[in-house]
């Protein structure tokens, strides 16, 4: 969590910033203003920066690129670093790309064009060390699909590919062992002294986790799709019920709706963050999702959270 405020910073909160690190990986999504300096906060090297993702051209979402291009530069990045943001933000996120200047980070543009509420794969990411790709797309891949702001705007979600957990005593039951599971593995058949063993015989289907970031919205189909069973969902939680009739006049959430959208949705951990600065306390935040949804945290700038672990 490398800011978690809002419009405006505060002394405790900076503007936006969520770095997610998953099997090599390192998207940065909102690199609000001062992101660079969060960075060195949290002891993370900018060069753990594998792609960025921006969600809208609100300036507590974006004004910190410029910055962090110039940064990965200095730290001698040279690979080319994908962008992704809305199309209707393209103007602004490509002005502050010529204010980096061209000593800066090289960037590769993927504007999301016409987004739905579906989340479309927009981005395929190799997964380093991670497992092998899905439907040719490569290792994760990031989905992005349209939230209900005033302006255009994104929301995005980072997948990795299902894969199989093995059935130990089915493979014992068949006399597979040793080096032919992982033939099996690999080539989805394994022919056997007692015949063909399917690898749907001896596993079963273990899904891919997920991780979304909903900023800057209203309730809307493109949030509760992105959502849609995620292990770990960074929601915005702009206002708490005190406000609940401020929220969708601005195109936000309150914390309640958070906890509601992440319960629907099926969701496992809920982070809570984009809080408003006239709030001193997160407790009712807090108090008002889980009311809503059983796992809720509530983000605190240079917190490290983990997506929760499966049984």
């Amino acid at each position: 969590m490398l800011g978690t405020s809002s419009q405006t910073p505060t002394a405790e909160r900076n503007h936006n910033g969520y770095l997610v690190r998953f099997d090599g990986e390192g998207i940065l999504v909102d690199p609000g203003e001062g992101t660079q300096r969060q960075l060195l906060r949290a002891g993370v090297a900018p060069s753990t920066i594998t792609a960025i993702a921006i969600t809208h051209d609100h300036g507590d979402h974006c004004l910190g690129l410029p910055g962090v291009l110039a940064r990965l530069a200095l730290d001698g990045v040279t690979r080319p670093l994908p962008l992704v943001y809305p199309s209707g933000a393209a103007a602004r996120v490509e002005a502050l790309v010529d204010v980096a200047g061209p000593h800066a980070a090289r960037v590769v543009g993927h504007p999301v064009e016409d987004a739905g509420s579906s989340p479309e794969a927009i981005l395929a990411l190799p997964a380093r060390g991670g497992p092998s790709g899905r439907d040719g797309l490569g290792g994760l891949v990031l989905e992005a699909a349209a939230l209900d702001h005033r302006v255009p705007t994104c929301g995005y979600r980072l997948v990795e590919p299902d894969g199989v957990t093995m059935d130990p005593s089915a493979l014992a039951a068949r006399g597979i062992t040793g080096r032919d599971v992982g033939l099996l593995q690999r080539r989805g058949a394994l022919s056997t002294p007692a015949g063909t063993v399917a690898l749907d015989q001896v596993s079963a289907v273990r899904r891919g986790q997920r991780v979304a970031v909903v900023m800057d919205t209203r309730r809307c189909d493109g949030a509760s799709a992105l959502a849609d069973r995620a292990d770990l969902l960074v929601c915005e939680a702009t206002f708490t019920d005190a406000h609940a009739d401020v929220a969708p006049r601005y195109g936000h959430l309150t914390a309640r709706r958070a906890g509601r959208l992440a319960s629907a949705a099926g969701a496992r951990r809920l982070v809570l963050s984009h809080f408003s600065q006239r709030y001193r306390s997160l407790d009712d935040h807090v108090l008002q999702a889980r009311e809503e949804h059983d796992d809720v945290v509530a983000a605190e700038d240079l917190v490290r959270i983990a997506v929760p672990s499966r049984a």
